[in-house]
């Protein structure tokens, strides 16, 4: 029987329509033997905790251009606590100003991908953080 792909969920929080780069990451994540599940445009923070929920998720990915990621993060990841999904790694990518960084590490996030960060980067770190804690 095989090892178990690891499960990532993203997802675009808010009002943010740019879904090039999450898809990019996607594919990239896909042909990296992950299991992703792309919630789409528009979601709001509980219904990415619900299908984190649902998929059974080991990682949730959000990608934000908006500028709203202090505000949607934070609901997410209190959302997952909430629904005693407080071990589901976090993380964001997308334009984060560097100066929220610290304070999104403190809130949980795992790890903040900024524009340019090669998409190997992003599955070197999701597969060693997840086989670390297997």
């Amino acid at each position: 029987m095989g090892e178990k792909r690891i499960r990532v969920l993203l997802a675009k929080v808010g009002l943010d329509g740019h879904d090039r780069g999450i898809k990019t990451v996607a594919r990239y994540l896909m042909d990296a033997g992950m299991e992703v599940i792309f919630s789409g445009l528009r979601s709001t923070p509980e219904q990415v905790v619900n299908a984190a929920l649902e998929e059974d998720a080991d990682v949730v990915g959000l990608s934000f251009l908006a500028g709203d990621h202090m505000v949607l993060a934070p609901k997410v990841i209190d959302g997952l606590k909430k629904k005693g999904l407080g071990d589901v790694m976090v993380l964001l990518g997308g334009v984060i100003l560097k100066r929220d960084i610290p304070a999104l590490g403190q809130l949980g996030v795992a790890q903040v991908f900024l524009p340019g960060t090669p998409p190997g980067e992003i599955a070197r770190f999701i597969d060693s953080r997840i086989r670390q804690t297997q």
